[in-house]
């Protein structure tokens, strides 16, 4: 199949990102679970008791519209991809597009697959803009993502989020070069109705999971727009913990220079649907013009989706309007398992 391009040229007008500030390192998890946190990651970034899905998303659109430097009535749709909506039943994005003053003349959806959700909302974004039903579009990437006591998702599963603005490729701070999506049936991953905690299948989340979609998204799209790992400046992958992205990475033929810069995992953990977009945040904040940017997220059930970007003169100019994916990632307070239990709710007391 074909690489897709839209019909219109699309580019990337603002992005921003947001991280909660506190951090619960591996260690105490192992500490109260005597497991092993080796391979994991070092600190998994947790909302406070004010956080969840939606006040994550609403920071880092407010970033992404200061870089985008547009009024937010321009927005046509405000899509948010997420695992961990905090109601079943009414959107997070209606909330979100009024806390940012988009008006009602506005699509607005939830969409969810997992870790992919973010990118979902990317590509439904780039077909609207692509195909001139809309001047710009909102997609976000955003999770309070949780993990059953013990388990091994607890280690790595964390919170954050990133917002991308979708416009005219001629205001665009990365233009769009092709993107490619890659989906099966595979049941890695799941969390059925009135289950508080997903559950995964262990050897499966790898292969056939994480890789085999990762891997044939990429592949396909480079060979669909006749690129190789060389013509990237860099590489930004799903990290659901810092080994899978660096063994795709090097399968791929990437090096570390390439990838290094937007894998955050073990500084945050798996922020779920924000995971890759806020990996494509950091990356932004200290790309240049000229460079290429591979973008690829996965999520399990399972689907991958990758993006071919290239940085415009444009990027500079936005770069230091909003707080950097960096200084989120540095303002950090570490926290004891139990100060985590309490942030995360699951201290019942009735």
């Amino acid at each position: 199949m074909s690489v897709m391009r839209p019909l219109r040229s699309v580019g990337l007008v603002g992005y921003g990102a947001y991280i909660p500030r506190y951090r619960l390192p591996a260690s105490e998890i192992s500490r109260i679970w005597g497991g092993d946190e080796e391979g994991t990651v070092a600190f998994k970034s947790v909302p406070g008791l004010d956080e969840d899905t939606v006040t994550i998303a609403i920071e880092a659109a407010r970033n992404a519209v200061a870089r985008a430097r547009i009024d937010p009535v321009l927005l046509r749709a405000v899509w948010i991809g997420s695992e961990s909506h905090p109601y079943a039943v009414k959107p997070s994005s209606t909330v979100v597009a009024e806390a940012l003053g988009v008006g009602n003349a506005c699509l607005a959806a939830d969409l969810q697959f997992a870790c992919k959700a973010g990118t979902e909302a990317l590509q439904a974004g780039i077909a609207l803009v692509g195909s001139g039903m809309a001047g710009y579009a909102m997609a976000i990437g955003a999770d309070t993502a949780q993990g059953r006591p013990g388990d091994a998702l607890e280690y790595t599963a964390a919170a954050g989020g990133a917002a991308y603005i979708v416009g005219p490729a001629e205001a665009g701070c990365a233009t769009l070069e092709g993107s490619y999506s890659y989906v099966s049936d595979t049941p890695d991953f799941w969390r059925r109705p009135g289950q508080n905690y997903p559950r995964h299948g262990g050897r499966f989340t790898g292969e056939p999971g994480y890789f085999a979609h990762v891997l044939s998204s990429v592949r396909s799209l480079m060979e669909g727009l006749g690129r190789s790992a060389s013509d990237y400046r860099y590489a930004v992958f799903h990290q659901p913990n810092p080994r899978f992205p660096e063994r795709a990475a090097r399968q791929l033929g990437f090096k570390s220079e390439q990838y290094s810069p937007g894998l955050l995992a073990n500084e945050i953990g798996n922020a779920y649907a924000g995971s890759s977009l806020l990996g494509m945040s950091a990356v932004l904040d200290i790309a240049q013009p000229g460079d290429r940017i591979l973008l690829v997220s996965f999520g399990s059930g399972a689907g991958s989706d990758a993006f071919s970007w290239l940085v415009t003169d444009t990027l500079p100019k936005r770069q230091s309007l909003a707080p950097t994916t960096r200084a989120y990632i540095e303002r950090k307070t570490i926290i004891d398992y139990a100060t985590y239990l309490r942030l995360r709710g699951q201290l019942v007391m009735h």
